[in-house]
This record gives structure tokens, sequence and C-alpha cells, in this order.
């Protein structure tokens, strides 16, 4: 994950290590959506989108993984506190503060905190398993939409009615994650897709 990450921020800036890029802000507000797609309105019946809190787990992932990969340690080291972090998460009593809890550290320290990323992953029932299918799915939609003119404004994020993140979804349901082949045919559904 740490150099597929590494790849895809290279796309969009071969010197993002040195670019100053917010991280923090853009995890912050990948929280403020998880919510959303949880549901937290006391005043509307709300069912949770549990794809969609899980690919914004996996967005938050992004986020965290590059402030990681700033810190200029080697994969292997960074690859071991991260593993660390997972297994001392933490939890608030509930998922919607165990995201609130994420998003005002990471504003306080503009930290990537792995321990509460886990934290809601406990209570989406996601393993890191399946963590690693949905990062590897997301990569290979943040690389379609660069191949396809995101950074120039060119892209459309909606398709048919549809943001692409729910045709990733689809995808994803329909394809083996273990195959050698799943980034080429997750490129391939989302390209089929995207024409049509």
């Amino acid at each position: 994950m740490l150099e597929l990450q590494d790849s895809m921020n290279s796309k969009v800036n071969a010197d993002w290590r040195n670019a100053g890029n917010e991280w923090y802000r853009a995890i912050w507000m990948e929280a403020s959506e998880m919510l959303e797609h949880y549901g937290w309105k006391w005043w509307k019946k709300q069912e949770p989108d549990v794809m969609q809190v899980k690919l914004e787990v996996v967005d938050i992932v992004h986020f965290a993984l590059s402030i990681r990969l700033e810190q200029n340690q080697s994969l292997e080291d960074t690859a071991e506190l991260i593993a660390a972090d997972f297994e001392n998460s933490m939890q608030a009593e509930d998922i919607r503060k165990t995201i609130e809890c994420l998003a005002l550290l990471t504003l306080t320290d503009q930290g990537a905190h792995f321990t509460f990323i886990s934290g809601i992953m406990k209570y989406m029932d996601m393993s890191f398993d399946e963590l690693y299918e949905i990062y590897v799915g997301k990569n290979v939609l943040n690389m379609f939409r660069q191949d396809n003119g995101y950074k120039e404004g060119t892209y459309n994020k909606v398709w048919n009615g549809r943001e692409d993140n729910e045709y990733l979804a689809d995808i994803m349901k329909q394809l083996n994650g273990d195959s050698q082949t799943f980034q080429d045919d997750v490129y391939a559904a989302l390209s089929q897709n995207y024409a049509a």
C-alpha cells in the first residue's frame, strides 16, 4: 500500500514530498463525508451506507499513508509503525464519536492516526484484508481519474447519474481481489463504464 501510494502521489506531482500538501485537511474532510454516509441526523431515518463508509476509510488511509511517507523512513520501518498502530486500535463509545476523535486529533497535530482508523474499521467489521482490497481498487480509480483528466478538470466524476465511487463499489463486488490481474480488471471495468 505504501508503494502504491507513493506511485499515485508521484503521478499527481513528481515532487510531491516537497509540495507542502495539507494531507491532514483531506483526512478531516473525508471523516466528515464518512459521518454523512454513516448517518448522524437524529431527526430523520438514516441507514448507514456501509460500502461508502468503507470507501471513506480507504480515502483517509491514502492521506494517512502520505503523511507517513513524507517522514522519509524506510518503507519497512514505516510499515512496522503502521502495523503497530493497527494492533493498538482506539475507539470511543460509538463509531460517530470515533470518527470525530480521528478528525479532532488530525486537526490538532496534522498527523496520521491509524489507531483510530483501526477503531473505525472494528465498528464496521472491516478486516485488514478488506481494507487492502478496497484500497487497491480505489488506488486504481484514482489512477483512472488522473489518466482521464482529473487534475486538468476535464474528468467527469458522475456517470449516468451515479458517482464513480458507486461504480467502483459494484465492480469490486464482481471481481476476485485475489486475482493476479485484479488491478487491470478494475481499470478495464472502469473504462468500460466510463465510456458507456
